[in-house]
């Protein structure tokens, strides 16, 4: 008898410890399929087939996300990964195909200047935020936008990063006045075109993106080539488009900027500071949805903070998806060097678990808000 109890309790034990471990391996994964859904990146390659790391990562749930360009700019090359509508169609069917889950398939189809699917390889024409602004007919507007988003679903694109929110302050903007990239420098009308464009792209089943937050329309520099100081350019009514479809009930994402503004956060700039993104987009002007941020590898972050410390800056921050355009340098590993840095930050109690059950909620919640439309 005593054997045999002996031989029960340390089954039991066995079983305990088995179910132990079992639990704690599905801990482990569950919170690094959180984290991957916190990554963006890019790619080049016309298929998953010329881009294996990709289909890996994305199969792997090291990414939960990817976002699409026409124009390769570390090789000046026109090869990337848009060709066609066909070839287009083909990729994104693939992409979406390798993910266990929703894939965030993005692209930066503004209109106008910052158009990714030009008519030169067979897609529509679109015309440019400043002249939807000019003509100032939200119908118009509604009718632009809702032809751009018949295209992206088509293309089974889900994210398109626009509208534009930046209130057009500074007409010699290199990045946003001289591309016509603005609505216009009023910001009711700002907020009324973005509205439209907002209403348009959700009716399709589109996520969109504002941006860039807390305002880029007054820089007189290149958040792409080097810090972009706006402190004294800067003012308060570059908040008020955010502010207006955040009172409407926006829930989407918003799109950080790199710029420097001492008035918000004398210390780091927009993507970087607690300051910019928890105090004011969140707890002052009541945002909800997710927060993206621009290119991690643009000048204005790369060139002044080293990798893992802008992760932690901007994760500190309350950013949620950190977008690796793969566009100003190119790093095939890119995606698995930030889903480390992020898993050994949480590991090590830098980051806490709770932050990244945070932004995989918002995530998850804005991605079942908006149900795809039948593409």
């Amino acid at each position: 008898m005593k054997k045999k109890a002996l031989l029960s309790l340390l089954v039991l034990l066995i079983t305990n410890i088995l179910s132990a471990c079992a639990s704690n391996q599905q801990a482990e994964d569950g919170i690094d399929a959180k984290i991957g859904r916190m990554i963006m990146v890019g790619f080049r390659g016309m298929s998953i087939e010329e881009a294996p790391w990709i289909s890996d990562d994305i199969a792997s749930k090291r990414i939960g996300g990817v976002i699409l360009f026409d124009y390769d700019v570390p090789s000046a090359s026109t090869t990337r990964n848009i060709a066609s509508p066909g070839q287009l169609a083909a990729l994104t069917r693939q992409l979406q195909e390798c993910s266990p889950e929703p894939l965030l398939i993005a692209i930066d189809q503004e209109g106008g200047r910052v158009s990714r699917l030009k008519p030169s390889r067979g897609f529509p024409e679109s015309v440019s935020a400043a002249h939807l602004g000019a003509v100032n007919d939200p119908d118009s507007t509604l009718r632009s936008a809702a032809t751009t988003a018949a295209t992206l679903q088509s293309m089974h694109i889900n994210l398109n990063f626009a509208p534009v929110a930046d209130v057009n302050i500074n007409p010699d903007n290199p990045v946003i006045g001289r591309l016509e990239r603005s609505f216009s420098s009023d910001p009711a009308i700002v907020a009324l075109h973005a509205a439209a464009t907002v209403q348009a792209m959700h009716e399709a089943g589109i996520h969109t993106a504002l941006k860039h937050f807390p305002g880029h329309g007054s820089s007189t520099t290149d958040t792409h080539k080097d810090f972009t100081d706006v402190t004294t350019t800067w003012t308060p009514k570059e908040l008020d488009p955010y502010r207006a479809l955040i009172k409407e009930g926006y829930r989407d994402f918003i799109m950080t900027a790199h710029v420097f503004n001492a008035q918000l956060d004398p210390d780091y700039p927009a993507t970087l500071s607690q300051k910019t993104i928890t105090g004011m987009l969140r707890d002052s002007l009541g945002f909800r949805g997710a927060v993206i941020s621009d290119d991690m590898q643009m000048q204005a972050i790369a060139a002044h903070y080293g990798l893992e410390t802008a992760i932690r800056l901007a994760l500190d921050a309350g950013v949620d998806i950190l977008l690796f355009a793969n566009n100003s340098t190119y790093d095939p590993d890119i995606g698995r060097k930030t889903f480390t840095i992020i898993k050994t930050l949480v590991d090590n109690g830098t980051i806490s678990r709770k932050r990244i059950e945070e932004s995989w909620e918002r995530i998850n919640t804005m991605q079942h808000n908006l149900l795809p439309a039948e593409q």
